[in-house]
């Protein structure tokens, strides 16, 4: 039986982790273990757990999990680094026996361990000139200069990322390339793997998600943040959707109701972009969230898949 990398992708609120799960039990009742690691940004963050549908550690089923809570809020999440350390997991699962199942919604962390993908130098010169822009003129501007060399990244990234936008610009300009390049159907894969992607029907995610949100709050998402911001929270954590909303409640910025409806809006719109980037993932299989069969199919996926 081949053994392979197994990603498991998709929009947020499709159920990638309860599929992990189950497709991860499947594996191991057959003789062949199975270990998740993280591939979400956010859930790199300790104690940011009920934004994040961080599946607490009693709902794991016994199945281990790496590269969950690693960061502080206070420390900046990279891709580069990330990269590195998924790969240094991923590679003694192998090394073990072991499937590993990538798992998460993050595009670009997705696509640095999947594929080929080196992440270029910085340029210091480059980088402060670009930041003055930020800090002037908005991430807005910065987000339409990005859309005119690569609408690929402009729509992945967003208008509201500066920092991300920052760097994509920093890319383009130091290597003539768009930033996402070799991160769709061209890019050389870095092991062999298995992709498989949850998709569900635009109005029913719509609806799922929107409750998640109400979920978020109504589980004590403003006390977790409450709790979180006295030792502070880096540009990335202060910026995730959920927090930045209940930060702004916290200082009575909005009311609850404007933050939930903010926090909707976002995730709505961040589900689209993810279903955007996956959808470039070459030979993905394809499952409908609501499949009664989808576990049968990721495993038959997942087993099929040249090693």
């Amino acid at each position: 039986m081949s053994r392979v990398l197994v990603a498991v992708v998709g929009p947020t609120g499709t159920g990638k982790s309860a599929l992990s799960l189950d497709l991860a039990e499947r594996l191991r009742a057959a003789g062949r273990p199975a270990e998740i690691v993280n591939a979400d940004a956010m859930q790199l963050y300790r104690g940011m757990d009920i934004g994040t549908a961080k599946l607490p550690l009693d709902e794991r089923r016994g199945i281990p999990h790496h590269l969950l809570d690693v960061l502080e809020p206070r420390e900046e999440a990279s891709v580069a680094t990330y990269q590195v350390e998924a790969r240094t997991v991923i590679d003694g699962l192998l090394e073990r026996g072991v499937t590993p199942i990538l798992v998460g919604g993050s595009g670009l962390y997705v696509s640095s361990v999947l594929y080929d993908f080196r992440f270029p130098g910085t340029d210091a010169a480059v980088r402060a000139r670009l930041e003055a822009d930020l800090e002037t003129r908005g991430p807005g501007m910065l987000h339409r200069r990005l859309r005119e060399v690569d609408p690929v990244a402009a729509d992945a990234i967003g208008p509201a990322n500066g920092r991300r936008l920052v760097r994509a610009l920093e890319v383009i300009e130091l290597t003539g390339e768009p930033f996402g390049a070799g991160l769709g159907a061209e890019e050389r894969p870095w092991r062999p793997s298995v992709t498989i992607g949850l998709r569900d029907d635009r109005a029913a995610l719509v609806t799922r998600l929107d409750a998640r949100v109400q979920g978020m709050w109504r589980d004590g998402l403003v006390a977790e943040v409450e709790r979180l911001l006295p030792a502070g929270l880096g540009v990335t954590a202060s910026r995730a959707i959920g927090y930045a909303q209940a930060a702004a409640q916290l200082a009575g910025e909005v009311d609850e109701e404007a933050a939930i409806e903010q926090a909707a809006l976002l995730t709505r719109k961040y589900a689209r972009r993810q279903v955007s980037w996956f959808g470039r993932f070459p030979d993905t299989v394809w499952l409908d969230a609501t499949d009664p069969a989808r576990v049968d199919r990721a495993w038959a996926a997942s087993t099929s898949a040249p090693g």
